[in-house]
């Protein structure tokens, strides 16, 4: 019999808040995250605005000595982790440690990290770089250090494709318990690349909405002026875990996930394949291993990041795997008022459909204004709607092609296959 996996914790901090409640209370108010940049001088730069994880002080969630030897976007993992781990009631011991997994992904590690240790070479010599700047920097040290704070022993890794990474360290948990290599895991993803290497580098892709002057209707996913995405930081992380053990321990169990899939384009380093034949694939492949039909969808919380290739090819795709029921089904982008968070956005959105679910609740596509024949389905724009969610999909794609999608359902209290 295949196992059953239930969420049973969650943990965020974000540009809407420092947890999951002031994040999703934002969310569905369709309250935005963008500002202007604050945690550098952007004068010179294209791109001013960003969606900053306002007044974290990761002294508020870890000792300060230790902090200063974690790179922010592992302090933000490390506060997710944290959050989600006291929601779940879950306890590692001796006894359970190697049977709890760890899949903690960045799609860029810690870039800030390795940028100030090229300044520091390069103003004072090599001496005077950070002994931490290793650990700092690399993608899995979130997942490394996540291990060592909670004593899990189980696998613990980072996969790393771009910005479905947090995506696809849920969907590789979520298969590793469902077989039976273990039996529960810390697992999403953390980003901190709101920097002048991130926001420049991103901005020569031309993929960026310079709309400075007027950041409070950017980004705009599936509207026809969407001019870019807007980069977020911060941190997601779930606790997932097998149903039995789940219902033997009293945990309250918030959803369940009930399908995964992960394909590849073939295409593009950097844009979609235009047709959305992959990424249609991993929307067909994931209900297919979730045995369920495209009808049977209530909600799809999209990649929507705002840039003109992204929606359209999105908006295809959903065409292709869902035929004629992608007229029925409700869309929307919350990265519209989170930003796109890159490696960790997945993960958040895995969060935003179990609550979606949870309270009946499907967040809005903030900023819609202005319809686009290319982009022609039901985007729940500027307002939330209430509606029974029985099941949701969440889509993460990234750079190089890459495309995940997870399933999710509403926990009918049931055990069964």
């Amino acid at each position: 019999m295949t196992r059953r996996v239930v969420v049973t914790g969650t943990g965020a901090v974000t540009p809407l808040g420092l947890n999951v409640k002031d994040s999703w209370e934002a969310c569905k108010n369709g309250v935005s995250g963008v500002g202007l940049i604050t945690l550098f001088d952007a004068s010179n730069y294209m791109v001013k605005i960003a969606a900053e994880a306002k007044n974290f002080d990761p002294g508020d969630f870890m000792d300060p000595k230790e902090a200063r030897r974690r790179d922010r976007y592992q302090q933000f993992a490390t506060a997710a982790a944290k959050e989600a781990l006291a929601e779940s009631g879950l306890t590692i011991i001796e006894e359970n440690a190697g049977r709890v997994g760890v899949f903690v992904s960045s799609g860029a590690g810690g870039i800030i990290s390795l940028q100030e240790a090229v300044e520091t070479i390069a103003s004072s010599g090599p001496r005077r770089v950070d002994p931490f700047t290793i650990p700092k920097l690399m993608a899995n040290g979130a997942s490394g250090l996540i291990a060592i704070d909670t004593g899990a022993k189980g696998p613990a890794m980072a996969i790393l494709s771009a910005c479905a990474s947090g995506a696809d360290s849920i969907g590789m948990a979520f298969r590793l318990i469902r077989g039976g290599e273990i039996d529960a895991a810390i697992a999403g993803a953390s980003e901190a690349s709101i920097s002048k290497v991130g926001i420049g580098s991103f901005d020569r892709l031309g993929a960026m909405s310079r709309r400075n002057d007027d950041y409070s209707h950017t980004p705009q996913p599936f509207d026809k002026k969407r001019d870019g995405l807007v980069m977020g930081e911060g941190g997601a992380i779930i606790v997932i875990e097998e149903l039995e053990g789940a219902k033997a321990r009293g945990a309250n169990i918030m959803a369940e996930i009930i399908g995964y899939a992960a394909t590849g384009d073939a295409f593009h380093i950097t844009a979609p394949e235009e047709k959305g034949t992959g990424s249609a694939s991993a929307m067909r492949l994931a209900m297919r291993n979730a045995k369920i039909d495209p009808g049977e969808v209530d909600y799809i919380n999209a990649h929507g990041t705002g840039t003109p290739l992204n929606d359209a090819a999105e908006t295809r795709a959903i065409k292709i795997a869902f035929g004629e029921k992608a007229y029925d089904v409700p869309i929307s982008s919350t990265k519209s008022m989170t930003g796109h968070i890159m490696g960790m956005t997945g993960a958040l959105e895995v969060i935003f459909c179990t609550l979606a679910i949870r309270d009946g609740v499907i967040p809005p596509t903030a900023h819609y204004q202005t319809p686009d024949p290319d982009c022609d389905l039901d985007y729940v724009p500027n307002t939330a709607r209430e509606k029974k969610v029985n099941v949701a999909m969440t889509n993460a794609f990234g750079f190089g092609g890459h495309n995940a999608v997870l399933v999710l359902r509403r926990f009918d209290g049931q055990l069964g296959g």
